[in-house]
């Protein structure tokens, strides 16, 4: 038995931060922005977007894509690091907008794998029989934890959200392979140290820029390359395919030189990428769903194509999987 994506969906705010707009307000260039990361521009959410507005609308979309009635659903997993609050869930609120009170709904806060998560949980879910029909989310508000005067991060994020209708598959298309892990040992070199129980909130953590994203850049990209490139291959072992049957690779969008050297080390062609972190940059759960649906709105993904998705994020934590569409 397997399980597959009935359908997607995704949205971006309407607000769009360029890299000219940004060398208004941080001491940086298009040019340095464009040659490290990629990234052109980026989609910022409205003072009165919180990350549920983004997923009701991708969530909405994804059921009118797939085709089914929104009362089929009886789960929703919402991969994010960026909730509307830290309780109730996410999930909830777009649970509350769709009519849906009775079902479960959660969050897995996984980072930029987030998705990959909440894919798993639900394929997991459907094989045990525990539901049927999962909505499955990934995505954030990043702008809302950024610090817009560090140069070396406020440039690489940007918001948004994608969402996937998930159910038992009835031939052999759906997923073939799923893997994810973590090591914590690392979990310094991209936090957000407060807000939490560790750290609470208190007038010396809101002045020191504490409840906003740090990262040591170099550590991570290392840590990036490898955790993509082992867990890739690892979902294309698991699979019983071959790197030469893939048809696209969807990686995170975190920076083009992360996608093209992993790209590399498992020896996949770079036109087989898909990359879309020019005009989306990193949204973290976001990018793979967002992506995906770009090319499934697109008419790129067709039945049997073979796609393996992978991501690497805060934690470390890392997943990667292989869907026959």
């Amino acid at each position: 038995m397997r399980t597959k994506i009935l359908g997607t969906g995704s949205y971006l705010p309407e607000k769009v931060l360029t890299n000219f707009d940004l060398e208004k307000m941080v001491d940086t260039t298009d040019e340095w922005i464009t040659k490290r990361s990629g990234i052109k521009e980026r989609h910022i959410a409205s003072e009165k977007e919180a990350t549920s507005d983004l997923g009701i609308i991708a969530a909405e979309r994804a059921i009118k894509n797939s085709g089914i009635d929104k009362n089929d659903i009886d789960m929703i997993i919402f991969g994010t690091i960026t909730p509307d609050r830290l309780f109730p869930s996410t999930a909830i609120y777009v649970q509350k907008a769709l009519g849906l009170v009775g079902i479960p709904a959660f969050d897995v806060s996984a980072a930029c794998p987030g998705y990959i998560y909440a894919m798993t949980i639900a394929d997991s879910m459907i094989k045990s029989g525990q539901a049927k029909c999962v909505l499955i989310l990934g995505g954030e508000t990043l702008s809302k934890i950024v610090n817009w005067e560090d140069r070396g991060s406020c440039v690489l994020f940007g918001d948004g959200v994608g969402a996937s209708i998930m159910a038992k598959s009835n031939d052999e298309s759906g997923i073939i392979s799923l893997t994810i892990g973590g090591d914590g040992n690392m979990e310094k070199l991209l936090i957000q140290p407060a807000g939490g129980s560790r750290m609470p909130a208190t007038k010396e953590t809101l002045e020191n820029n504490l409840h906003t994203i740090q990262m040591e850049g170099n550590e991570v990209y290392k840590n990036a390359v490898n955790a993509l490139t082992n867990s890739a291959n690892k979902a294309i072992e698991m699979a019983g395919v071959s790197i030469d049957d893939i048809k696209y690779f969807i990686p995170h969008q975190a920076n083009i030189r992360i996608m093209k050297t992993t790209a590399k080390y498992i020896k996949i062609p770079v036109e087989k990428v898909y990359m879309n972190i020019d005009r989306v940059a990193n949204t973290s759960a976001g990018s793979i769903p967002i992506a995906m649906d770009e090319m499934n709105r697109n008419g790129l993904l067709n039945k049997d194509d073979l796609i393996l998705v992978a991501s690497f994020g805060a934690g470390f934590v890392w997943g990667a999987g292989v869907i026959r569409w």
